[in-house]
């Protein structure tokens, strides 16, 4: 990281606008930032902190935001560090303004504005600056990234602080361990004890959780066991518990399996007794149902005693009934001619109400015979209907003639009258072509004359433009030449005075027993004294400065003018010397007759389409005259032929209807004639053959009643019996048979008859028996299962708990591992002789690192007698690892820092640091460090001490470091020439840069 310019506004004790231009600072590879106690010297170092992070280091971090304000600044102006800086091959610039408090830019009273923050890039290949962002987390994220270190890393390695070191130098280990920890970030390493410490928590976890299951099988086991499991009680963890655990179960399977052999037997008994008892209870069961079976066959046989009467009457009723269906087909035959005989007498009578009353008394042949005369005279109309429609045909096609009469009479009279006006009508469409291509041609001509006209303007414009920055430059270039004549003859004056009074400014170096630089005596008896009016050097560099300033003004207000000049003469060249309102109405009168030839031209396109439209309207016409003509011709031929024809139908018609209005009416008449005479011959027929019918059915009927043994067909009708009084008859005697034979079978069983002639069966004292019998084989079978049950459930929980203890072993092997790491690494451990945390044990390694550093620029500043030396020696609690020693050679013994004198442990603190951040630079991934600042200490030191430490310092440049020292010490200031001086004032502090 190398820093190029740092500009504060309004920022701690600069009121206004104030530069450091560290690349003219670090040429010389040591430069000093001094000035008087307050004046600002540690706020040039927070400006640098506040850009990269947007926050003060260490202490002064309570100074954010409006805080960092000058008060010395005006209301309006807004405070601002911006930073230009190189930093991992990137040119960047970072500007930051905190939030401030203004006055509104209406009215009274105030209003804060918040923070804000831009980055750029600068691209050398495009040769300008970019921007990247203005988010505040974006740019602190890139610029973390990019110098690999936080806030407090920089601090500490870039802003060496020499009070915090010389404290470092002195600390305990575990003051040391916190500083160190936060620059090289070992909070990996801590988490890494955490982790291992959870691990070791997880990991005996799992195992007491395992342990407590396999304790949860073992009492599971003991429940199932009883009394022939008998477990110690472990605790969860103890490594003989899986041991215990695996024996008891093989002890309670064994004595399990004893109890299953003795529940077979005891069941295998019950069985063969429960069995015997069931066949003595089939036995008595069977008995019971014999008799019971005989008893009831005599009860059934008595009840069909009872009813054996109502049996014989339903048995007569069947048998008449079986009589009558002889007749049923007569009778159904009957009642369906009867049925059919009122149909048709209702039909006859109703067909004839129909009829004229000529035909009211006409008979079956009579009205048959009406109906053929009306028939034929029907058939004779066909010829008359063909001829009335051909003749409705010619009416309505002479109709259609006149109607395409009247059409072409139109067409004929529209053409006429539209190619009467074709001549006027083309010459009129042709004219507007002709003109539209005209105005066509005169666009394209002005088209070309308009870029010429335009750039003519322009040029003109210019030209009364430059003019105007003619004279206006001139003015300025004739102002600075007589500034820089001024500021010239001012120097001068300056410089012949201070000449004149140089000797007075030796004089005020003169010190009693020094010798003199110009003569060398040692006493000064008569020094010349500074007069009225004496110039220093300051003075006249400052006036020097000033001539030089002017004299580049006056140089580019120069080049200016000239730049000015041939702009104008170009113009003028090309504008020529016409006023440019004039170029601007010629243009404008141009352009507007430009807009009206375009206007004309573009309906050529338009007037050629309308002439085409009109060309093939014209022989549209033509065509459709002559079609109309030809039409017309034909047209006569066909009306002469239509008109013959039609006057022979009409005499034929006039014959075929009658008294009709038409013959298609007189036909419709015919036709309801002939349909109402057939329908009522139909009718009286149909009627005169019903009649018979019923004749013929009343007899068949009276001779089926005579043969079935009825006096009269009514006696038969009466004893028939529908289907569903049959079927319940005949199912009433069935179930009467049915019944007589199964009591007759009952009776008859030898089987039944001999149980009747014993004892009464008991079968509630059987079945007693029976069930005591099977209670004691449930008992057996369940006492049997149960014994099974818990063999299975032990064999299965002893498996269970034998994989358990399969799977606890690698856990309980991994939980060992874990916790040895995690006692090595928390410093517990017995292995661990030091007792060093894993984070302490790294933070030593870098510390050793850092005492190498150190003790190489250690010995230079000592000339050779200290060196700082890493120490593992406990301290504190029984830990170690952070301990920090040095030797002195003079000596050849090693002692604590803290006997260092005051100036000893300033060097040895500096070295420490510089040692300190050669370190972390690599730590971070070996970001060039190419500024450092070092922030006081150097006053405790003396002259041979201090120029060692200045050597050791400058001895950095061989690295491309530069290294700014803070400090007000008044020796540097003559040893370090590259200066950066902080002056204060009432109004606020300025910087000022020397011997760069």
């Amino acid at each position: 990281m190398r820093l190029h310019r740092l500009d504060i506004t309004a920022f701690g004790p600069f009121g206004g606008s104030q530069s450091v231009d560290f690349d003219a600072l670090s040429a010389a590879g040591l430069f000093l930032l001094h000035g008087p106690t307050g004046a600002g010297k540690t706020s040039v170092l927070d400006a640098v902190c506040y850009a990269l992070y947007g926050s003060v280091p260490g202490a002064r971090q309570s100074g954010q935001g409006m805080n960092l304000r000058s008060d010395h600044a005006e209301p309006r102006t807004r405070t601002e560090v911006r930073l230009d800086l190189t930093v991992s091959g990137r040119r960047l610039e970072i500007t930051r303004q905190p939030p401030w408090e203004r006055p509104k830019l209406r009215g009274t009273g105030t209003t804060v504005d918040k923070a804000q923050t831009w980055l750029r890039e600068y691209d050398a290949t495009a040769g300008a600056w970019k921007d990247r962002s203005r988010s505040h987390q974006e740019i602190g994220e890139e610029i973390t990234q990019l110098l690999g270190m936080s806030r407090e890393q920089f601090c500490q390695v870039v802003l060496l602080p020499q009070g915090d070191f010389a404290r470092f130098l002195r600390a305990d280990a575990e003051t040391r361990g916190r500083l160190l920890g936060r620059l090289f970030d070992t909070r990996r390493f801590a988490d890494v004890e955490k982790r291992l410490a959870e691990r070791r928590r997880a990991t005996e976890a799992r195992v007491r959780e395992g342990d407590a299951a396999l304790l949860a099988d073992a009492h599971r086991m003991q429940q199932e066991a009883g009394d022939a499991m008998e477990l110690p009680e472990p605790v969860p963890g103890d490594p003989g518990l899986a041991d215990a655990v695996l024996g008891a179960a093989a002890v309670a399977r064994a004595t399990a399996r004893e109890r299953l052999t003795v529940a077979h037997c005891r069941l295998a008994a019950a069985e063969t007794a429960h069995a015997e008892t069931r066949r003595a209870l089939d036995d008595v069961r069977e008995l019971a149902r014999l008799q019971g079976r005989f008893t009831e066959a005599r009860r059934r046989a008595e009840r069909l005693q009872e009813r054996s009467g109502a049996h014989h009457e339903a048995q007569r009723r069947m048998e008449r009934a079986r009589k009558a269906e002889a007749v049923a087909p007569a009778l159904e035959l009957r009642e369906a001619a009867e049925e059919e005989h009122r149909r048709a007498t209702a039909a006859e009578t109703r067909t004839r109400g129909l009829l004229p009353g000529s035909y009211a008394d006409a008979g079956t042949a009579g009205l048959a015979s009406a109906a053929r005369r009306a028939a034929e005279e029907l058939g004779g109309l066909d010829a008359a209907r063909r001829a009335e429609r051909r003749l409705a045909e010619l009416t309505e096609e002479r109709s259609g003639l006149d109607r395409q009469e009247r059409a072409d009479d139109d067409v004929l009279r529209e053409a006429e009258g539209w190619l009467a006006e074709w001549d006027t009508t083309r010459a009129a469409l042709q004219s507007r072509v002709d003109s539209a291509q005209e105005a066509a041609t005169r666009a394209e001509q002005l088209a070309v004359q308009r870029d010429p006209m335009r750039r003519r303007l322009d040029a003109a414009r210019t030209r009364d433009e430059l003019a105007a920055d003619l004279e206006d430059a001139q003015r300025r270039a004739l102002a600075a030449g007589q500034r820089t004549l001024d500021a010239r003859t001012h120097w001068l004056d300056l410089k012949e005075q201070r000449l004149t009074g140089i000797a007075a400014e030796l004089a005020a170096h003169l010190i009693a027993g020094r010798p003199c630089a110009v003569c060398g005596a040692t006493e000064h008896p008569a020094p010349a004294r500074k007069v009225a009016g004496h110039v220093d050097r300051e003075t006249e560099e400052q006036a020097l400065a000033a001539y030089q300033r002017a004299e580049e003004q006056h140089t580019e207000d120069e080049r200016r003018l000239g730049v000015v000049r041939e702009a104008l003469a170009a113009a003028t060249a090309e504008a020529g010397d016409t006023p440019t309102a004039q170029l601007e109405e010629a243009a404008a009168e141009l352009e507007q007759e430009y807009a009206r030839a375009r206007r004309d031209a573009s309906v050529l396109h338009a007037a050629h389409e309308e002439l085409r439209r009109a060309e093939r309207e014209r022989e549209q016409r033509l065509a459709d005259r002559q079609q109309a003509a030809v039409r017309t011709a034909s047209r006569l031929t066909r009306r002469e032929t239509l008109e013959r024809e039609q006057a022979q139908l009409e005499a034929e018609l006039t014959k075929a209807r009658g008294g009709s209005g038409s013959v298609a009416a007189r036909a419709a008449q015919l036709e309801r004639q002939v349909t109402l005479l057939t329908d009522a011959a139909d009718a009286a027929r149909t009627a005169e053959d019903a009649a018979q019918r019923l004749k013929d059915a009343d007899a068949r009927l009276a001779d089926a009643a005579y043969r079935a043994g009825f006096d009269t067909p009514q006696a038969a009708a009466a004893a028939l019996l529908d289907a569903a009084a049959h079927r319940e008859l005949q199912h009433r005697l069935d179930a009467w048979q049915t019944e007589e034979a199964a009591v007759r079978a009952m009776l008859a069983e030898a089987d039944a008859a001999a149980a009747a002639q014993r004892p009464p069966a008991d079968p509630a004292a059987a079945e007693r028996t029976a069930a005591a019998a099977e209670h004691r084989l449930r008992e057996a079978a369940s006492a049997r299962d149960a014994a099974e049950r818990c063999c299975a459930e032990l064999d299965r929980l002893s498996l269970q708990a034998a994989q358990a203890v399969r799977r606890l072993a690698p856990l309980r092997a991994e939980h060992d591992r874990v916790a040895r790491l995690a006692a090595l690494t928390a410093g517990t451990s017995a292995d661990n002789e030091r007792k060093m945390r894993l984070e302490s044990y790294v933070l030593a390694a870098r510390l050793e690192q850092v005492a190498a550093a150190a003790t190489a620029r250690l010995q230079r500043m000592s000339s050779g007698r200290y060196t700082l030396v890493h120490s593992d020696d406990r301290s504190g609690r029984g830990r170690s690892g952070l301990g920090l020693h040095v030797v002195d050679a003079w000596t050849g013994r090693e002692r604590d820092t803290a006997t260092l004198s005051g100036g000893e442990t300033f060097f040895a603190s500096l070295a420490l640091a510089l040692g300190l951040a050669d370190v972390v630079t690599d730590e971070a991934g070996g970001v060039r460090l190419d500024t450092l600042f070092i922030d006081e200490g150097f006053g405790s030191l003396d002259d041979q001490t201090l120029d060692e430490v200045l050597d050791v310092l400058d001895s950095l440049r061989e690295r491309d470091r530069s290294v700014g020292i803070v400090s007000h010490v008044p020796d540097l200031r003559r040893r370090i020439h590259a200066q950066l001086e902080v002056v204060k004032g009432r109004s606020g502090s300025v910087l000022r840069e020397r011997g760069v």
